[in-house]
């Protein structure tokens, strides 16, 4: 229990030292230069984090600043639920800190006694985030996948991430066995129309919680590092307007799905109802500035976990 000699602040100041620490691999100095403070606080306030028991495997103690940006998010975009946690100034990777945040989300709809249709995407930070969870055992919940499993040359989706999460969580899981993208329309829409993949889908429209990962566009993002569009194709989607992807289906600045044939080839499940299902987007980083903020603007999605420094750019443009 939090002794009452310590002040919020200083719990803050612990809390964030506690996950820099644990959580982003920062050494005590690297702390220190990260917060503006010596060595030795910077050692105090770790040791205050874990005195405090506010360290476990995540945080259990709320940072206030990131309480209050969260806050002001849900405030300007109408958002249902979003979670800030702290940026590591020093860091480079786009899932730390996120990951941990939405594995611990996933958990607690998990845990839910009722049962729950929960739909999942796919990409690098839940990837990340479904390898921290912990084995859980909920048999009356179904867990479906958005998106295909199958890559461009026919071998498994690295990142899709519906066979990892069956080690990890007793549930029935339904992936969709498809491409992420085929060759045509009218390839998608007779594949759609199998049995199999129409009971996929069908199960994904009624979805209770959906977590999805925002991917940015351009050459070095993930629909062209890993083979399924070529490089002259995402120029072409650029110059058009497009700047962010959610499960393949391709969007422009202002949240709304652009017209291009790409979208025409898109095999994933379309995202659940925001009206229906609270859509939880996952991803930070200057990278995906403008496909958050697009997802966030045309309701692509209606719930966010971020950090600090994404949150503030949204909050500022």
């Amino acid at each position: 229990m939090v002794k009452r000699s310590e002040t919020p602040a200083r719990l803050d100041d612990a809390a964030r030292a506690g996950w820099l620490y644990y959580v982003a691999g920062r050494t005590q100095d690297e702390i220190a230069a990260a917060m503006g403070i010596s060595r030795q606080s910077a050692q105090r306030l770790v040791s205050l984090a874990v005195a405090e028991r506010l360290i476990k495997v995540r945080l259990d103690h709320p940072i206030a600043a990131c309480l209050e940006l969260g806050s002001q998010l849900r405030r300007k975009f109408g958002l249902k639920h979003v979670e800030v946690v702290p940026s590591d100034p020093a860091s480079s990777s786009t899932t730390v800190g996120i990951a941990e945040a939405a594995a611990a989300e996933i958990e607690r709809w998990l845990k839910r006694p009722e049962p729950i249709v929960l739909a999942i995407g796919t990409g690098r930070t839940l990837k990340a985030a479904v390898d921290q969870l912990p084995a859980i055992e909920c048999p009356n919940h179904r867990i479906v996948s958005l998106t295909g499993n199958i890559a461009p040359d026919g071998s498994a989706a690295y990142y899709n991430v519906i066979f990892s999460m069956a080690d990890a969580v007793k549930a029935r899981h339904y992936p969709m066995p498809l491409p992420v993208l085929v060759t045509s329309a009218e390839e998608r829409e007779l594949l759609h129309g199998q049995q199999l993949v129409r009971s996929t889908l069908n199960m994904s429209a009624q979805a209770d919680v959906t977590f999805v990962g925002i991917g940015e566009l351009g050459i070095d993002g993930p629909l062209c590092v890993d083979g399924f569009l070529e490089k002259d194709e995402m120029m072409e989607l650029m110059r058009g307007g497009a700047v962010g992807e959610i499960c393949g289906w391709i969007f422009d600045v202002d949240g709304r799905l652009i017209d291009n044939p790409i979208n025409e080839r898109v095999a994933s499940a379309p995202i659940p109802s925001r009206d229906a299902s609270m859509v939880i987007g996952l991803a930070k980083g200057k990278r995906k500035f403008k496909a958050i903020k697009a997802a966030v603007v045309g309701h692509q999605i209606n719930a966010l976990i971020t950090d600090e420094e994404t949150a503030e750019f949204l909050l500022r443009s």
